[in-house]
């Protein structure tokens, strides 16, 4: 496709006529002319915003972009109502690129009843991979406090899988070098985890239970978050690395492209300071959802990672394992004339 924003017709015809999921709260209908994204909220209802990029090849990223959004707003304490998107292409990219990559985000769009409010594209000649800009928009019934912190003596409940995101977007990106390494049914049950990236009942029932604070997994993987919410809040902690949830996909990947899971981003897994954190588990793995309680935040200074007779002391956030192995996946696609 040739640079600059897409065509009116490429956009009606590849992503405008996609988007059927509608809420009564939108004002706006997607449209070539319309720049801005409206909804009707209750008079004095809080509106909570988050935005977020991700990058790569796979038809599928945009739903990366799309979960992460949405579940920082829901932790919050917002209810979701649509995402804004804005797909950045580059140069050798083909328009069917672009629709697959719309019809995979309406498709989970429809699934979590959200609506893409406004949708937009353009082939930028300053990219070698596609970007996916995403903003989610939600609304919140009650007030919702200025800080969301964990407090001394909480349990620490890790929703969700470590690394999982990190794999899922590696495994896309070497979809055909792994096809020679592992069988198709494995590779198959890596390609069905996408439908995990969403945890809105997961972070719903947390907030019911009463946690004071919820956080995604992000760049750095679970040990950065734990350190950031040590961080937010002024505490200590004590965590266990062997209670750490993590899939065997994820383990094989990691191990043949030498990776390190827990320094991997995963959208959709959760970190929940909480009282009484077995309850909690309890009722998540009541409704077919993973959950452990991985440790707790103490009123010492002290954050402490512990691995059976091994403890050590939590650093400080280090880069994300998937930027590292993206820029010598890039490194190498520039060597064979890929990019």
């Amino acid at each position: 496709m040739k640079i600059g924003n897409v065509s009116g017709t490429v956009l009606k015809r590849s992503i405008l006529k996609q988007l059927h999921t509608v809420r009564d709260e939108s004002m706006f209908e997607p449209a070539s002319e319309e720049m801005c994204a409206g909804i009707r909220v209750k008079e004095s209802a809080p509106v909570i915003f988050s935005g977020t990029s991700v990058y790569g090849s796979a038809k599928s990223i945009g739903i990366f972009a799309m979960a992460r959004a949405v579940n920082d707003i829901a932790a919050r304490g917002a209810d979701p109502i649509g995402v804004d998107v804005q797909i950045q292409l580059p140069p050798y990219a083909y328009e069917s690129r672009l629709k697959a990559m719309v019809e995979w985000m309406e498709q989970a769009a429809e699934r979590q009843n959200l609506q893409i409010l406004c949708a937009k594209a353009e082939v930028s000649p300053a990219i070698c991979e596609a970007i996916v800009h995403v903003n989610a928009v939600g609304t919140a019934e009650e007030e919702i406090p200025q800080k969301m912190v964990a407090e001394a003596g909480q349990d620490i409940v890790l929703a969700g899988w470590i690394g999982l995101e990190g794999m899922l977007r590696v495994a896309g990106r070497k979809e055909e070098e792994l096809a020679k390494r592992f069988v198709p049914a494995f590779l198959n049950r890596i390609k069905g985890m996408e439908q995990e990236l969403f945890a809105l009942e997961q972070i719903w029932t947390a907030r019911e239970h009463g946690a004071s604070a919820i956080y995604q997994i992000g760049p750095g993987g679970i040990l950065a978050t734990l350190w950031e919410a040590a961080e937010a809040a002024d505490v200590g902690l004590e965590a266990d690395m062997k209670k750490m949830s993590i899939q065997q996909e994820t383990v094989e990947i990691c191990e043949y492209f030498r990776l390190n899971p827990y320094q991997m981003t995963s959208v959709g897994s959760l970190l929940i300071f909480t009282q009484n954190g077995e309850a909690l588990v309890q009722k998540l793995q009541e409704a077919g959802k993973q959950a452990a309680v991985i440790g707790h935040a103490t009123n010492r200074k002290e954050r402490v990672l512990s691995g059976g007779s091994e403890r050590r002391f939590l650093d400080r956030p280090q880069p994300d394992e998937l930027a590292r192995i993206y820029e010598s996946f890039i490194e190498q696609d520039r060597k064979e004339g890929k990019v």
